[in-house]
């Protein structure tokens, strides 16, 4: 995700990029992008990164244990050792929500999270608005849902049509919300420079779908059969703890103070027509 946003950037500024893999360095220089080889895991690797650069885009995911996100404080903690950056944009989930029954979701809800990721999430959200006030860095942070598009991997529900995976019987169903990786990295670029200090975005597009209707819609464009319809006990016989976690929680996002704060436009208003375009 981080590579896109860069490209976005690259032909106007400079930009530095944080990678744990030297394997990454090659394909970030050939993308116009400085490397820096750093982990957020050992702080000792961090040192440097204090004053480098006036924006930060944080879409580093925390560890994959535990209720806090450790990652990020040592992130904020080193941005502290020297002067603050301007602006520090940070890439959350809107599983922060928890399960809100199907209700129209703004900004404004309160947090529940319910699993250990969205837990993590919540926390690194805590620490960021912190951060901000304490240091007067203009902090914004992108309350995201499921990303797709096609060169990503997983990321088109292609494969698990084909692997005939089932989803949840009508009655049992949960909204599902999207957003295009095109359009998420625009909403990443401008939340750099746009938004008011200290606020929460919901990026999603204007999709309003159950999960099993995206699946038969989808299914219907690859020209697949539709996916098997379970009920809720009989789908998690089926499917990991992980996959179900999805299925637990349904929400509708509204996305109108992204339209109308960070003024952006989505290519791709709704799931369908994205992955419409992304088969041409």
């Amino acid at each position: 995700m981080g590579l896109r946003v860069a490209r976005l950037l690259t032909p106007r500024l400079r930009v530095l990029a944080l990678t744990s893999q030297s394997t990454r360095v090659a394909p970030l220089r050939e993308a116009g992008i400085v490397p820096l080889i750093g982990n957020l895991d050992d702080v000792r690797t961090l040192r440097r990164l204090g004053a480098l650069a006036p924006r930060v885009l944080h879409l580093a995911p925390p560890a994959a244990l535990g209720p806090r996100d450790e990652r990020t404080r040592r992130l904020l903690g080193t941005l502290r050792l020297r002067a603050a950056p301007q602006a520090l944009v940070y890439g959350s989930t809107t599983g922060v929500y928890g399960d809100c029954q199907g209700a129209l979701v703004s900004e404004t809800r309160a947090l529940r999270p319910q699993t250990d990721r969205a837990l993590r999430r919540a926390d690194a959200q805590a620490l960021v608005l912190h951060f901000g006030r304490a240091t007067g860095t203009s902090v914004r942070v992108l309350r995201i849902p499921g990303i797709y598009a096609a060169d990503r991997e997983g990321g088109t529900p292609l494969a698990r049509l084909q692997k005939a995976m089932p989803v949840l019987r009508q009655e049992d169903d949960v909204f599902t919300n999207h957003i295009h990786a095109d359009d998420l990295a625009r909403a990443c670029m401008v939340a750099l420079w746009r938004g008011a200090t200290q606020r929460s975005f919901n990026v999603s597009d204007d999709s309003v779908l159950k999960m099993g209707d995206y699946m038969d819609a989808a299914a219907a464009l690859y020209g697949l059969p539709p996916p098997p319809r379970l009920g809720r006990e009989a789908l998690a016989r089926e499917l990991s703890p992980m996959q179900m976690s999805f299925m637990g929680e349904s929400r509708r996002l509204d996305n109108r103070r992204m339209k109308q704060e960070l003024r952006l436009r989505l290519r791709y208003s709704d799931v369908l027509t994205g992955l419409a375009a992304g088969r041409k």
